[in-house]
């Protein structure tokens, strides 16, 4: 009974010299500071904050159909709102003059991520917007990316340049500028990927598309009826078939010149066969009659 006491007793007194090595260690664990000034152990928290992107690159699409009563003075307009914003126009299309009955413009503008929204309250001012729609594209860690290929190829670039000043041989001296050739076209293009990154998140884009109506069409937001969508289509239909006469009769008053020089010439044809016969029928009448007598 008494040896069992005392091996108790020793099992119980490693243990407790365990435990203290042990607390021991994560003390010493805790005292030593690692690479970023913290206590060795790392906090979840703070790391993930740290992880998380705050400057975000996000490249805005706006898309507009509208609807004025003068073209003319809309681009106007927009011409002098994009200017005054810092935009500009990356292409244009005009369709129809002066004489048309509907005229048409599509536009493509780049305008200042910042004064994106502003522009477009512009837009939807001094016009009927019938639809928009827009789209972001986060091109975040693309462009994390390409930032770090473009260190990485300026790095392999200048340890290419070492090795070629220290070149013994013309053999490894071409095969390192056939290498440095490569890299620096390699580069080229990253640099060129970061550009248009850059400006397609510094610039946002809208495509904008404007007819020139007599009167506005109504938007309603929410969904039409069956007898108001029946009327709406038929009231649509009545326009379209009243475009397309007045279309007719314009086409026909400027091809007019074109369409009767033909019936003119078949025309004078016609006298020429006809009417020279006529009159040789009369003649041989006139003579069958003073024959008898």
């Amino acid at each position: 009974m008494k040896k069992l006491t005392v091996c108790i007793a020793f099992l119980l007194m490693i243990a407790l010299l365990a435990g203290c090595a042990s607390d021991s260690g994560y003390a010493n664990m805790d005292a030593v500071p690692n690479e970023n000034g913290g206590n060795g152990i790392y906090d979840s928290s703070e790391g993930s904050e740290s992880a998380q992107i705050t400057d975000r690159k996000l490249i805005r699409t706006i898309t507009i159909d509208a609807e004025t009563k003068d073209l003319d003075a809309l681009l106007a307009d927009l011409d002098a709102q994009l200017s005054a914003l810092g935009g500009y126009v990356q292409s244009k299309e005009v369709r129809g003059n002066a004489s048309s009955t509907r005229r048409y413009a599509t536009m493509t503008l780049r305008i200042p991520a910042d004064k994106l929204d502003q522009f477009v309250g512009h837009v939807a001012d001094t016009s009927n917007i019938l639809s928009s729609a827009e789209t972001t594209e986060d091109v975040t860690l693309k462009y994390i990316a390409t930032e770090s290929r473009i260190a990485a190829l300026e790095a392999e670039e200048a340890r290419v340049m070492e090795l070629i000043a220290q070149a013994e041989n013309l053999n490894e001296l071409l095969t390192l500028e056939s290498k440095l050739s490569n890299i620096r076209q390699e580069l080229q293009e990253v640099k060129s990927q970061l550009k248009l990154y850059e400006n397609l998140v510094d610039y946002g884009t809208v495509h904008l598309s404007i007819s020139e109506e007599k009167e506005y069409t109504v938007v309603d937001e929410e969904d039409p009826t069956v007898w108001e969508r029946i009327s709406t289509g038929f009231v649509n239909s009545l326009q379209g078939v009243g475009t397309i006469f007045t279309e007719l009769f314009v086409f026909f008053v400027v091809a007019s010149p074109y369409l009767l020089t033909p019936a003119l010439i078949a025309a004078v044809v016609l006298l020429c066969i006809f009417v020279p016969r006529k009159i040789a029928k009369k003649k041989r009448q006139q003579q069958a009659q003073q024959d008898p007598q």
